[in-house]
């Protein structure tokens, strides 16, 4: 049985929300949620009538405009909503695992590790099926989060600022050494340059069916370790005293982790920043329990991804900007000032 851990603002505990706000808040969120599926499948380059929408749906034409809904909006709304509740929950169990709140799958080097994978695999090894590829993006990202989890280890255990300092170099090591490998062959990787900006336009609804099944059992596990998750936040000895298995939760999360960040990784390319934001937001409505955070990251987190889509359609309008510079624009000040807070929301 565990204990949920309090969180510590600085004098006496934050109270823990009830079930009630708590439950009104997913409704809240689930709403917001598919008014910007619709809006995402509504705006483009060309505003898109509901009505048009509805037919594209459920009475499909040849129409010019419904074949834009069908082949390109509505997947790119689908890839968003996948990657989106992808990132939201790999931030939320990094962050619990790592008792760490700046601890994101960007900032810790997983998106640069599962990223160079995917270069090794495409540019040097000429592997071009998603079914190839996700291999390497799973390998790149289990890699690089045991090489963290290895470096942030002190004698008095994991140390969250070394773990990201480590994240930080590993990061920067492996996306130096991308570039330099695309230099090398810079015809062979034209293509990958909207993929390494963090992008969800033109990704067909054949890259996630493969995926889906990796993320459905990587939800599954992370609800299952939200508990004991729950007990590791008072600390390994009292946590190994409810019962907890401290190796068996930890393996668990990394499995997770891995299928979660490599396989949004290997669709969308790297995405900063939500992983991060994402938990902080969820903590703030709903306290410390990591079951009602890693529930509330599913909704909040395709939110963001979608509305920085649509932001990023309209800024430049008739062009684009990647949903991956956006979410990097809106989240590097949210970085600072979590850094300089005095109180941030603690785990």
């Amino acid at each position: 049985m565990t204990t949920l851990a309090p969180r510590h603002d600085g004098p006496g505990t934050v109270t823990v929300p009830g079930p009630r706000r708590r439950s009104t808040g997913l409704v809240v969120a689930l709403v917001a949620l598919l008014v910007l599926l619709v809006l995402s499948v509504m705006i483009g380059s060309t505003a898109i009538a509901p009505s048009v929408v509805w037919d594209a749906l459920f009475h499909p034409s040849a129409d010019i405009d419904q074949f834009a809904i069908r082949d390109y909006r509505l997947p790119r709304t689908v890839v968003g909503l996948v990657v989106g509740v992808a990132l939201g929950v790999s931030g939320a169990l990094i962050q619990a695992l790592t008792r760490n709140p700046l601890a994101d799958p960007g900032i810790l080097g997983l998106h640069a590790g599962a990223s160079f994978a995917v270069t090794v695999a495409v540019g040097v090894l000429g592997v071009r099926d998603i079914g190839g590829y996700l291999w390497f993006a799973f390998a790149g990202t289990l890699l690089v989060t045991l090489m963290v989890l290895a470096l942030g280890s002190t004698r008095q255990g994991q140390s969250p600022v070394v773990m990201v300092l480590a994240g930080v170099c590993v990061g920067a090591v492996l996306r130096g050494a991308g570039s330099a490998l695309e230099l090398t062959n810079p015809e062979a990787f034209d293509a990958m340059r909207s993929w390494n900006a963090g992008s969800i336009v033109a990704r067909p609804l054949d890259l996630v069916w493969p995926i889906l099944p990796f993320f459905a059992v990587a939800l599954v596990v992370a609800f299952a370790v939200s508990g004991p998750l729950n007990a590791l936040a008072l600390g390994e000895d009292l946590a190994a005293a409810q019962g907890v298995r401290l190796a068996r939760t930890r393996v668990l999360a990394v499995l997770a982790l891995t299928l979660l960040v490599g396989g949004a990784t290997a669709i969308a390319g790297p995405i900063a920043f939500v992983g991060l934001m994402v938990p902080h937001v969820a903590r703030w409505i709903v306290g410390p329990d990591q079951r009602w955070i890693l529930a509330y990251s599913v909704l909040l987190a395709p939110i963001l991804l979608l509305a920085s889509d649509i932001l990023g359609r309209i800024a430049m309008h008739p062009g684009e900007i990647p949903v991956g510079i956006v979410t990097a624009f809106v989240g590097a000040p949210v970085l600072i000032a979590l850094v300089r807070r005095r109180k941030a929301s603690g785990l």
